[in-house]
């Protein structure tokens, strides 16, 4: 294969992932967004949804495996199609945390909130925020942004453990909240594991560039 056709493979690879990164970011803010307006239908669209993100995955690897295995690439064009692969795969458990969201929107939908949302939206500005950075990062092939923005992972950290003493405390207060404010830890919970996957990717930027393999949390 020329070169010039291996980079325009290369290159499609890299728009189906940012794609990929794109569907999975709508699939979150739509799940919480269903969850704060108890909108089963737009709950139910993501997790209807979740199926294109799988086909995502399935077609950007395969289109690494027969590039690695045809093209034999090294160096920098290796390292690309192997971070490309492992933040496919990490995009697909996101979209699987926004899915679960959604699942527990519907749980929710005929309950009145326990309390105003408000630390719930601030984590997934600040995931969705991460997640587009660290994308933009590998566009950039951006090393010093990967690790930048792997630290703003502390924040959702913080607002999960807000979250946390906030529904404890409605359970010990009045235990007929705890199945409600369980699943509110559920949705927290997600939010924060997308968090951590976001610093997952830049780890994989950060190698692409460096040839470095770190940890970032």
């Amino acid at each position: 294969m020329p070169r010039e056709t291996f980079d325009g493979q290369l290159t499609r690879t890299l728009d189906d992932l940012l794609l990929m990164g794109t569907m999975v970011e709508e699939a979150i803010e739509k799940a919480v967004q269903a969850l704060i307006e108890r909108n089963v239908a737009l709950a139910q669209g993501v997790i209807d949804g979740d199926e294109r993100v799988n086909q995502a995955l399935r077609n950007i690897q395969e289109n690494c495996e027969v590039l690695i295995a045809t093209q034999q690439p090294m160096a920098t064009d290796l390292r690309f199609l192997l971070a490309t692969y492992s933040i496919a795969n990490e995009l697909e458990r996101i979209g699987d945390y926004a899915e679960g969201i959604a699942r527990l929107a519907i749980r929710l939908a005929d309950e009145p909130p326990l309390k105003p949302y408000l630390d719930v939206p601030r984590m997934t500005h600040k995931g969705c925020e991460l997640l587009r950075g660290q994308l933009q990062a590998l566009v950039n092939r951006d090393a010093d942004a990967a690790r930048t923005l792997a630290r703003g992972d502390d924040e959702i950290d913080a607002l999960y453990d807000q979250v946390y003493r906030e529904l404890l405390l409605f359970m010990v207060e009045d235990p007929k909240t705890i199945r409600q404010a369980t699943h509110l830890l559920w949705v927290a919970h997600n939010l924060e594991r997308i968090g951590d996957r976001t610093t997952n990717l830049g780890e994989q930027v950060v190698y692409m560039v460096t040839g470095q393999v770190v940890e970032l949390n």
